[in-house]
């Protein structure tokens, strides 16, 4: 307790406070509610196990300052012990109770002379304390006293053991340096010899790695020469083709050409099919026979086109966009080429002529079907050119002396298939023709 009691001059001893208050603890737990004091009637809901552990200090308080209190524990003391506290009530204490249950009792049922009985019960406490703490003290010197004596016999055998130990020890210590000497030089002698296989290998290594980037490098070339020796051929093969077949083709086209010159020709001049006699070669040409009218038209003279349909075997080359964009650009692309085939289709079929309209390919998103009509070959230029390159491969791919008509009003393209033998006519004059028509 932290203050004296009533005619103590000390606190009460802790034994004898924690007696005090289980007394206390287990009385407030049967107290009816009304009579328990207010600062305990929350500590008295506790469980009797914690109520004296949990509420020691406000229940040794409560005794302490509660007269009530304290006299309704003494009373269920005086009713558990009613020897004991008689005798204390008398002024005797009995020589055989418990020092702490007589300070106790003393304590709450205050008897006269309660005070003397609580430091005698003190004394009688700390006398048995200091007692007990001297045996204990003595079997604890004794206990210590055997264990040294026998650590010292162990500690002497252990030392007997640890010198054998490392006498031993020193003796496998010596061999182990001897054999890690004789280990560290075959440990040598092997990194010298794997140092050796190391440079060898890598030499090895070194002379493959030559050898067979050598011998592809080889193939390769040898590959490389093949491959051109291939495509030289191939190409020798393909010109061979090509040239024998354009060769063909033009020749055929260009005595095709003749042969209607010819038969024009005879027709113009009122010419006989056969000369049977040499005087009828004289009669075909007798006087007053009219002659054939010819002149030079200009590039923008409306019977030029006209004139140059009738020639023999012609070929036309028109320049599709150039005339679809100059007739009717307003509309689509698509249209525009629907238009243009429509009205050339009329045009061959009153003229017999061979056409061939090109487009740029440049300008597709996609690629597109054109119904062509009989008669009318229709052609795109390729990726990366332009209808005017595809135009002149026309110009160049005919024979020389076959007509050729170059519809176009690009000057460029004009003055270029002139200059390769070609007739160059204003896309005007196709729109004008096929309006007639």
């Amino acid at each position: 307790m932290s203050s004296a009691g009533e005619g103590l001059s000390r606190p009460l001893p802790e034994q004898v406070r924690i007696n005090v208050v289980d007394l206390a603890a287990q009385v407030l737990g049967s107290m009816p509610a009304a009579t328990i004091p207010p600062p305990l009637r929350g500590i008295a809901k506790f469980d009797p196990r914690k109520r004296a552990k949990l509420g020691s200090a406000p229940i040794a308080a409560q005794l302490e300052n509660d007269k009530e209190f304290r006299e309704a524990v003494a009373e269920s003391v005086a009713a558990g012990w009613p020897e004991l506290v008689s005798a204390l009530a008398e002024g005797n204490v009995p020589p055989a109770a418990d020092p702490v249950l007589v300070a106790a009792a003393a304590y709450l049922t205050r008897p006269p002379g309660w005070a003397e009985m609580v430091e005698t019960a003190r004394v009688d406490l700390e006398q048995t304390a200091a007692a007990a703490e001297g045996s204990a003290q003595e079997q604890t010197v004794t206990r210590l006293r055997e264990q040294l004596a026998a650590q010292k016999t162990s500690a002497k055998e252990e030392v007997e053991r640890l010198r054998e130990q490392l006498k031993t020890a020193r003796s496998e210590n010596s061999d182990l340096r001897r054999k890690l000497h004789e280990a560290r030089e075959r440990m040598k002698a092997a990194d010298s010899r794997a140092a050796e296989f190391e440079h060898a290998a890598q030499h090895a290594k070194e002379s493959k790695a030559a050898a067979s980037s050598a011998g592809e490098s080889e193939v390769r070339r040898l590959r490389e020469r093949l491959s051109d020796v291939e495509r030289q051929l191939e190409a020798s093969r393909r010109a061979a083709r090509e040239g024998r077949s354009i060769e063909d083709a033009r020749i055929r086209v260009l005595l095709d050409a003749l042969q209607d010159a010819s038969a024009g020709l005879r027709r113009e001049l009122a010419l006989p099919t056969t000369i049977s006699r040499p005087a009828d070669s004289v009669a075909a040409v007798a006087p007053g026979q009219p002659g054939v009218a010819a002149r030079a038209l200009a590039d923008d003279d409306p019977q030029l086109l006209d004139q140059l349909l009738a020639l023999p075997q012609v070929h036309l080359i028109i320049d599709g966009y150039n005339v679809t964009k100059t007739g009717y650009g307003t509309l689509t692309l698509a249209d525009q080429r629907a238009r243009l085939m429509t009205g050339l289709g009329g045009l061959v079929a009153q003229t017999r002529v061979e056409v061939t309209v090109v487009f740029d390919g440049a300008e597709l998103n996609a690629p597109v079907q054109v119904v062509a009509p009989r008669g009318v070959r229709v052609m795109f230029s390729a990726p990366g050119e332009i209808a005017d390159d595809l135009i002149r491969q026309l110009v160049r791919a005919e024979p020389q002396g076959r007509a050729i008509a170059v519809v176009s009003s690009d000057r460029e393209v004009a003055e270029s298939v002139r200059r390769m033998g070609a007739r160059a006519v204003p896309s005007s004059m196709l729109l004008r023709r096929l309006g007639r028509a």
